[in-house]
């Protein structure tokens, strides 16, 4: 059912495993898909190939989302090549391993740049866009359960998802007279990306993190993409400014409401 027909999505990071599974999803609904990330052009191609199979149009840009003048440019030649985007993905993000006594003062501030910055400058440059030509839009944030949970190892994206969910309302309120919609996706554990890595290198971390999920089992990138295109859904017309939690159940649980098995 193509519920997003004449719909132009722009995607971050659209080329790791939630980027991608989130591009296929839209495109699989109707939508034409503008995928941006920091890799060769050549490693997008077959990708694209994939996508103009389904019938969509597709583009791929090379940007580094910390620079805002690069995020705008890639906008406006997104605009350009397929229309003005009426989807908004901020999707890139990375994440360190270090606790927050160690990791170093570079690691911290390309992690805000890339994870914080990098998604105000493309939900900025979107919006205006849509202004401009008085279009309604959505935009869909990636977020994470750990805004509101914080976790060792990861302090710096633990902040940047936090500042997230603030921008993400922020927007939200600013946008709602304008039609365009603003919301969160905040996954829990997923098997992609970062946490896929770390367990092929280390697979005897796997099922301990299966365990720790009250619905015992980890989440595909799949499914992240199909609650972004529920978001985008234009018959969904009244979230705006909220948080779509889907982690599991890991937020139900704290040291006085541990696990019980």
């Amino acid at each position: 059912m193509d519920t997003l027909s004449g719909q132009i999505a722009v995607i971050s990071g659209g080329l790791g495993d939630i980027g991608r599974a989130i591009a296929v999803e839209l495109a699989q609904r109707g939508a034409d898909i503008a995928i941006g990330d920091i890799l060769e052009p050549e490693r997008a191609a077959d990708f694209l190939e994939e996508l103009r199979r389904l019938g969509r149009r597709a583009c791929y840009d090379r940007v580094d989302v910390s620079d805002a003048e690069a995020v705008s440019a890639w906008v406006a030649a997104t605009e350009s090549e397929l229309g003005v985007p009426t989807l908004i993905i901020p999707n890139a993000a990375i994440a360190t391993l270090a606790n927050v006594l160690d990791i170093t003062p570079a690691q911290w501030r390309r992690e805000l740049q890339v994870n914080l910055d990098g998604a105000f400058h493309l939900a900025q440059s979107g919006a205006n866009r849509l202004l401009h030509h008085k279009k309604q839009g959505r935009i869909v944030f990636i977020g994470s359960w750990v805004a509101h949970a914080p976790r060792p190892h990861i302090p710096a994206y633990c902040v940047t998802k936090a500042g997230l969910r603030m921008l993400c309302k922020c927007l939200a309120l600013e946008l709602a007279p304008h039609g365009i919609l603003v919301n969160e996706v905040a996954p829990g554990n997923v098997d992609a990306g970062l946490s896929a890595r770390v367990f092929a290198e280390q697979p005897e971390l796997r099922e301990p993190h299966i365990q720790m999920v009250p619905i015992r089992r980890l989440q595909q990138a799949e499914e992240v993409a199909y609650q972004v295109a529920h978001l985008c859904d234009p018959r969904n017309q009244q979230m705006t400014g909220s948080v779509l939690l889907m982690d599991g159940g890991l937020s139900l649980l704290s040291d006085a409401n541990p696990r019980h098995d």
